[in-house]
């Protein structure tokens, strides 16, 4: 264990970041590290420095397992890459793995899972609640050939839209985070192999393409410290976490830097805002097992005042 363990929080010091540092393990990703995410690093480092000693001690093989969840835009990977960067600086070994690479299915295979999953929910639900004509079959499958059929505004135009829309929402609220989507047995025994000592991890990697499907081989021998970043890194499917850290972004925030990555200022599909709402659903959910939260804005939150937060949008 480094020293750095016993010499307290309060002189430290955030080290300087050179322009490239090493990132998590997911194919082809690349990250843009801004002063927003070193704020939000600076914050939660010192805060780890204090929950992580106890973890240490307890564990025969001094490591430990942190999360670095959060929504759609909100910096995990750069968050998780810096905090991984500052602990080696601190004389611990890290190593930052990316929670993407364990899903069942690669990204266009799921994407297409959850738009399946979705639309036979929406028709099946027109049917159960007596609803469902050729005609309106006719509709929808229009709406769907030009991917709004997730458009909440249809149901404006067309009332027994809404049927069709909460049925198919209620059916991929089912889907996605669920075990059914993703493999969280197997990223719960890398985990636990971790934690036993193991000195290699064969960790997945996952590409866009059907045969963009390897394993590598990481030595661990010198790693003390194993983050994972991901959307999903505080589900309770998952286990062997000893740190959970949520960064925060309310939906408006979250609506806000989506636009803002579209040079166009256009919005996401209505089906993909869909899925954005309903994964910012879960993380709250969830969020009450975090042991850190941070704000969009690199401030600390307690669950009450993350309550407060979310209530007010």
């Amino acid at each position: 264990m480094s020293t750095y363990f016993n010499t307290g929080t309060a002189a430290w010091t955030p080290p300087d970041v050179p322009d490239t540092i090493p990132h998590g393990d997911m194919p082809g990703d690349k990250i843009s590290i801004s002063d927003v995410h070193k704020q939000k690093a600076n914050v939660i480092f010192p805060k780890l420095m204090e929950l992580l000693p106890p973890i240490l001690t307890q564990n025969p093989h001094r490591r430990a397992v942190i999360a670095v969840c959060g929504g759609s835009g909100v910096g995990k990977s750069e968050t998780a890459s810096l905090l991984a960067y500052y602990f080696r600086q601190a004389g611990m070994g890290s190593y930052t793995l990316s929670g993407d690479n364990y899903p069942r299915r690669i990204p266009v295979y799921n994407d297409a899972e959850r738009l399946r999953i979705f639309r036979q929910g929406g028709m099946r639900g027109l049917v159960q609640n007596g609803l469902y004509t050729m005609q309106r079959g006719d509709i929808v499958r229009a709406y769907q050939r030009g991917e709004r059929d997730a458009d909440p505004s249809l149901a404006i135009e067309q009332p027994w839209m809404a049927a069709y829309q909460r049925e198919g929402r209620t059916a991929l609220a089912g889907y996605l985070g669920s075990t059914a989507e993703i493999n969280f047995d197997e990223l719960s025994d890398i985990i636990a192999q971790f934690k036993n000592g193991a000195d290699t991890l064969y960790l997945k990697r996952m590409g866009r393409e059907e045969t963009a499907l390897w394993y590598e081989a990481v030595d661990c021998r010198a790693t003390g410290i194993l983050l994972i970043e991901w959307t999903h890194a505080n589900s309770d499917h998952l286990h062997g976490v000893d740190v959970p850290v949520l960064l925060n972004s309310t939906p408006s925030e979250t609506l806000a830097h989506r636009k803002a990555r579209h040079r166009d200022g256009g919005t996401d599909s209505p089906f993909t805002t869909m899925v954005l709402e309903l994964e910012q659903q879960m993380l709250e959910k969830q969020a009450s097992k975090a042991k850190l939260i941070v704000s969009k804005s690199a401030q600390l939150l307690s669950f009450c005042a993350y309550r407060r937060t979310m209530a007010e949008e």
